[in-house]
């Protein structure tokens, strides 16, 4: 079933409203994005030959600060993904209370078939085609998938070079030598974790100590959350990555199974785990499910054989609005990936305030920062989540519109 992720988010929005009853007229201004590009972008190839590769940037809304979000770097990237992603930004920026609006960009490649040079020779030209319209006070893009704090480098000194314009804040994600922040690394996996931790305190889900977590991914965000857990005293039972993944239901150990992974290259084959599919992880008898890997995995076809009571999205849109409607029914809570995952986006506009005030924090006071701003986010949306007895998606959606609306109408 093909989804389209830019339909889903507007009949988020659109549910949240109607619950809230919120400003017709705003609302039906917030479907559509301030403006989009799309460009061809000429990259000469090792062999000398010339290739033509169409990015796109998308800028949603800017009512609370300059545009921001992540260029990816894919072969299924699309305009109506790039727009999406970035309505998606502009609520995840007002659930956690960042002064950004939201941008998304992508350029349809497929970065393992490009060589060095000519991956820095893409990225250069992508930002020949879009400098005009990012900016620090503009629009401050930042890495996504398949994107690094090396592309980061290589873009800022290509708007820095086209721009005249020297500052550093024009990017985040950037690698600690050009401008990056502490803290970024973990920022994504521990802000879940500081979500999870409230979501357990304020008693929305009954997990004790020793409750089983599924994790599909093993990336980035997912390590960090995985490690977090354990130390938590949750059991963490299974895991994957693009290979397949690992069950035990006595639970695995972080560090051994990391070693695992690079030793072996895979998760699949862990000793004393059975390998297990991907779909099939989505399915065990668990208390937690962390989809932190794919968009789209939670659908109809699958909701029903859900067993967690908990589900804290870590990907973006893993779950469709069927699978929404059967998780409610079923009263398993599910904590949404604009309030789940929003620790990236903190610590982007952490390290976007340092590079404009020329100041550099310890990785200490960025995750202090970042504990405290996130924990608000989840009481905040809990409040909404109360007031109108409803999902944390559509709390977080009314928290967000809310915010924007009002910076609209000021």
């Amino acid at each position: 079933m093909n989804i389209n992720p830019f339909e889903t988010a507007k009949a988020q929005l659109e549910q949240a409203a109607q619950i809230a009853k919120l400003d017709a007229n705003k609302v039906e201004q917030l479907k559509f994005p301030d403006r989009y590009v799309e460009v061809s972008i000429p990259v000469m190839m090792d062999n000398g030959q010339q290739k033509i590769f169409t990015g796109f940037r998308s800028q949603h809304n800017n009512a609370r600060g300059p545009y921001k979000g992540g260029i990816r770097y894919h072969q299924q990237v699309n305009l109506d993904e790039v727009r999406a992603l970035s309505f998606w930004m502009s609520f995840k920026n007002a659930v956690v209370n960042v002064p950004f609006g939201g941008g998304k960009g992508g350029i349809i490649v497929n970065p393992k078939e490009l060589s060095v040079g000519e991956l820095e020779r893409l990225s250069r030209g992508y930002i020949k085609k879009i400098y005009p319209i990012i900016g620090p006070e503009m629009d401050v893009p930042a890495p996504d998938v398949n994107t690094t704090g090396q592309i980061m480098g290589w873009m800022l000194d290509e708007y820095q070079k086209c721009s005249f314009n020297s500052s550093m804040a024009t990017f985040t994600g950037k690698s600690l030598g050009s401008g990056g922040s502490q803290g970024r690394e973990e920022a994504t996996g521990f802000g879940g974790v500081y979500v999870f931790e409230d979501v357990v305190k304020s008693k929305v889900v009954d997990l004790p100590a020793g409750s089983k977590v599924a994790i599909q991914g093993f990336g980035n965000v997912s390590t960090f959350f995985a490690q977090a857990v354990e130390k938590l005293g949750y059991k963490v039972v299974a895991l994957s990555d693009s290979k397949g993944g690992i069950y035990n239901a006595e639970g695995l150990s972080y560090d051994a199974v990391l070693a695992h992974k690079k030793s072996a290259g895979a998760l699949k084959d862990f000793s004393g785990a059975k390998n297990i599919s991907n779909a099939e992880l989505l399915e065990l008898p668990v208390d937690v499910l962390v989809p932190a890997a794919l968009e789209n995995v939670l659908t109809g076809d699958n909701a029903e054989k859900i067993k967690a009571k908990l589900i804290v999205e870590m990907a973006n849109g893993p779950t469709s609005g069927e699978a929404d409607a059967i998780f409610e029914k079923k009263g398993i809570v599910v904590i949404p990936d604009i309030l789940a995952n929003s620790g990236g986006v903190c610590v982007s506009y952490y390290e976007w305030y340092q590079n404009m005030k020329h100041e550099s924090w310890s990785k200490e006071q960025v995750l202090n920062k970042l504990s405290t701003q996130i924990k608000q986010a989840f009481a905040d949306v809990h409040e909404r989540q109360k007031k109108y007895k409803t999902s944390f998606r559509s709390a977080a959606y009314i928290l967000a519109a809310e915010r924007i609306i009002d910076a609209m109408a000021a």
